[in-house]
């Protein structure tokens, strides 16, 4: 039976919801599939569920971290999760991760919508004014869902991880505030006003 998941942020493939500790063996499993985890560059990690169980909670009780679980629209389905991390209200910026842990939903778009709806919370609910993530050069797939979603390359770490006898680049990416356009909230926001003009309207 799904777990009853919030469409706390919607898109058209998919919706964000907060995160809940009942998908634990679900993000255990994807941190111990070698397919998923060296895009992420955490395949010399091993995974327990005590340990996935203590990074979350670390994760979700921090005043720094905003968790968010991706769930698939049509079939309530999760798929993976995104967070805003290191989020500095001061300086007004934080880093996005991202996890896509079903392989059934690779390609499919799911990643780049995931990351603009995570974006538009960061940018039009949090006010922060860059977002800034990480990723190795071997994932070109995760390069293009960025890039898809806006950023763009400001920086690299030359041979900064060395894997199967290869050293590859870190690739920085960051994308600002003014180069991004809301796909969500300030639709919300727009509806509730014409909304609330068109009621005081009717009573005129």
């Amino acid at each position: 039976m799904n777990n009853k998941y919030f469409k706390k942020i919607l898109g058209t493939k998919c919706f964000l919801s907060p995160v809940s500790m009942q998908d634990i063996e679900h993000y255990t499993e994807w941190l111990n599939d070698m397919n998923v985890t060296l895009n992420l560059g955490l395949g010399d990690t091993i995974f327990t569920l005590e340990k996935e169980k203590e990074t979350l909670e670390k994760l979700l009780s921090g005043s720094d971290s905003s968790m968010f679980a991706i769930i698939d629209k049509d079939s309530n389905k999760l798929i993976g999760n995104v967070g805003l991390h290191g989020i500095n209200h001061i300086n007004g910026n934080c880093e996005l991760g991202i996890m896509i842990g079903d392989k059934n939903f690779w390609n499919r778009g799911y990643g780049t919508e995931a990351v603009k709806l995570a974006l538009d919370y960061a940018f039009n609910i949090l006010n922060l004014h860059s977002v800034y993530l990480g990723v190795i050069s071997y994932n070109e797939r995760g390069m293009k869902c960025y890039e898809k979603a806006g950023f763009k390359e400001t920086g690299r770490f030359k041979e900064w991880k060395k894997i199967a006898g290869q050293y590859y680049d870190m690739i920085y990416m960051q994308i600002m505030s003014e180069d991004f356009e809301s796909p969500y909230i300030k639709t919300v926001l727009n509806n509730s006003i014409n909304y609330k003009n068109q009621m005081e309207l009717k009573f005129v």
